[in-house]
């Protein structure tokens, strides 16, 4: 599987498979991208990346990398044996879906998140109501 970010200047390519993707609603996530983060995750050693990172830690000291060039997001990184991809830069057919919503109490006020959604608050495997 390949994606990029908006300009080109990096490109990833990961080798499958990889986890369906996850709605993020908490407010690091919203700031990042104006809305919430949709990301993918796939083992550290699958993915390889073409192109220079821009990296830093956010609030949670987690590394966040975009590209330096058009700012777009492109990898999260909690310092596992997994990385985190932001969905929307991959290439498609990705053959990914959505398969829960995350922090979703701490969604905007403007947000409408579908009802119909496994929903899990603060990160959690449980699901709220």
């Amino acid at each position: 599987m390949t994606g990029r970010c908006l300009c080109g200047a990096v490109r990833l390519e990961v080798d499958p498979p990889l986890r369906d993707v996850v709605i993020c609603h908490c407010s690091l996530c919203r700031r990042m991208g104006s809305l919430a983060g949709a990301y993918s995750e796939a083992p550290r050693a699958a993915l390889k990346v073409e192109g220079e990172l821009t990296w830093y830690l956010d609030a949670n000291a987690r590394r966040r990398g975009f590209c330096g060039s058009c700012g777009s997001t492109l990898l999260w990184d909690a310092g596992g044996a997994t990385v985190s991809i932001a969905a929307g830069a991959l290439d498609e057919p990705t053959g990914l879906r959505t398969v829960r919503h995350i922090f979703v109490p701490d969604a905007a006020d403007w947000e409408v998140v579908p009802g119909d959604v496994t929903r899990h608050a603060a990160g959690s495997s449980s699901p709220t109501v």
